[in-house]
């Protein structure tokens, strides 16, 4: 165990610089931030003077090694658009983002889950079909267009919830949350549920094609011809062992809520780092771009090496010793 979790730490150092590197060379020919800044009527001398503050006369690996050395103190710099830190920004977005993204992640499971068991073991049944109708919907709707019949349908026409913005929050430290108020709670409704749909019909749809097949095999055949009650075999043995590519997709998902929330969060005007990623691109901020994608980059390396060490706890077969020198 010791050495699969250094070996995934020296990956995961590799792979961060990779993205780092990535990012920062794509980024150094997105736009021009002296002239975004000081605007066409600036003089030679002033650009030449705000570019050696910015550090941007130096050589790009000089600059890039300023960047990782930096990042790897949790400091990326001043944001070219608004001059503050562009590590304060994201600490003030990043709980935003994380409420959002939990929310719709627990949202999916909670009800795709249970749906994907239902329609496996009543796969013939009218209410199995209706709902397999509804995952190619939820799963061919792109999210915007979801958010807008959402907010359309009950901020709207209904006037149930409303539609933009984050509502009243609560500070516990440097973290906020809307999860202690009402007013926060009817705010995150609508979001969350857009950003949810598509994970939770793909789970859906992933736990009944794993349970199906899991229920052809030998093993439960055994269960049953031991006289073990359906309730037993079908959450006992065959579920139990469905949640293996589960845990991986919902893993991989998480991280994909978290990075890919920029459309759901544009619709809402949700506050949080995909909206601030969108405003950087639209001014080639380029401090704040390449701290999103660092950190998009290490959100998903740590939750692969989460998902890694769940299926140990999940599939007992991982947890079997292999010989020296075995296959």
């Amino acid at each position: 165990m010791l050495a699969f979790i250094l070996r995934r730490l020296v990956q995961a150092v590799i792979v961060m610089l990779a993205v780092a590197f990535i990012a920062f060379m794509l980024f150094q020919y997105v736009g021009d931030p002296v002239t975004n800044l000081l605007g066409q009527d600036a003089t030679p001398e002033q650009r030449d003077q705000l570019r050696a503050d910015l550090g941007l006369d130096q050589p790009f690996f000089v600059q890039f090694a300023h960047f990782v050395g930096n990042a790897a103190q949790g400091e990326f710099g001043l944001s070219l658009r608004q001059g503050r830190k562009v590590s304060t920004l994201i600490v003030e977005r990043f709980p935003a983002t994380m409420e959002l993204a939990l929310s719709a992640a627990v949202l999916a499971l909670v009800v795709g889950v249970p749906m994907g068991v239902h329609a496996a073991l009543r796969r013939g049944s009218f209410m199995s079909q209706v709902m397999m109708t509804l995952s190619l919907l939820g799963v061919s709707l792109p999210t915007f267009l979801i958010g807008i019949l959402l907010i359309l349908v009950f901020a709207v026409t209904l006037k149930w919830l409303p539609s933009f913005g984050r509502g009243e929050v609560v500070g516990l430290g440097a973290w906020s949350t809307g999860f202690l108020t009402a007013d926060g709670l009817r705010h995150l409704i609508l979001p969350s549920v857009t950003l949810a749909i598509f994970q939770l019909t793909l789970i859906m749809r992933l736990v009944r094609a794993e349970m199906l097949e899991v229920l052809r095999t030998d093993y439960i055949k055994f269960a049953r011809a031991r006289g073990l009650s359906n309730r037993a075999v079908h959450f006992g043995h065959a579920l139990k062992n469905t949640l293996v590519p589960v845990i991986t997709i919902t893993g991989l998902q998480l991280g994909g809520l978290i990075a890919f929330a920029i459309i759901t969060e544009t619709v809402f005007q949700w506050p949080g780092m995909g909206l601030l990623f969108i405003q950087a691109v639209t001014f080639a901020d380029i401090p704040v771009m390449a701290a999103y994608l660092c950190l998009i980059a290490l959100i998903f390396v740590l939750i692969n090496l989460f998902v890694d060490l769940l299926y140990f706890a999940v599939d007992p077969r991982l947890r079997i010793e292999r010989p020296a020198g075995g296959h």
